[in-house]
């Protein structure tokens, strides 16, 4: 394929086709890549928090933010900002993974900023209290270390969605 050309699925819109690793990075055409989650899935919010926290456990936090970006986009909009913060602190930890300290850093704040707001504390048995907790520790742990350029261990620092964060 012309890598010059931009993907595009059947109804013409962009969809950018190149393999990615875990992490959501783009590898070149032809690589073996890790599939990535399907657009558009309709979950139930329990399904969406099942499915974003197994995500979460092998590492994939792009991936769990495409998850909670379906819940975001799909649900009904008094759930909006929890389904955008909850997808923000992923999409975080991938950046602090990848050892983008900056953008880490930043998303992890936005994400807790947006959950601030969330009443109740625990919808759909979320520890919201304890996730905007982990996401400032995190993102200021990252934000201390953006010069060693090393990116964190998703799998160690992945936060769990009900119960005690790690």
């Amino acid at each position: 394929m012309d890598e010059k050309r931009r993907d595009r699925d059947a109804g013409g819109r962009a969809r950018n086709a190149r393999p990615r690793d875990g992490l959501g990075r783009p590898l070149p055409y032809g690589s073996e890549g890790v599939a990535r989650q399907p657009e558009g899935v309709v979950r139930t919010p329990e399904e969406t928090v099942r499915e974003a926290q197994r995500l979460l456990d092998a590492g994939l936090p792009f991936h769990a933010h495409e998850v909670f970006e379906d819940a975001w986009k799909s649900g009904p909009e008094t759930e909006r900002e929890l389904w955008r913060g909850l997808a923000q602190l992923a999409v975080g930890l991938t950046h602090a993974a990848r050892g983008n300290a900056r953008g880490g850093a930043r998303l992890l704040r936005r994400g807790a900023a947006a959950l601030g707001g969330i009443t109740p504390t625990r919808p759909y048995g979320i520890g919201v209290e304890g996730l905007i907790c982990w996401a400032e520790g995190l993102a200021d742990e990252v934000a201390e270390g953006a010069a060693s350029g090393r990116g964190v261990d998703p799998v160690a620092r992945a936060p769990r969605l009900r119960g005690p964060v790690r």
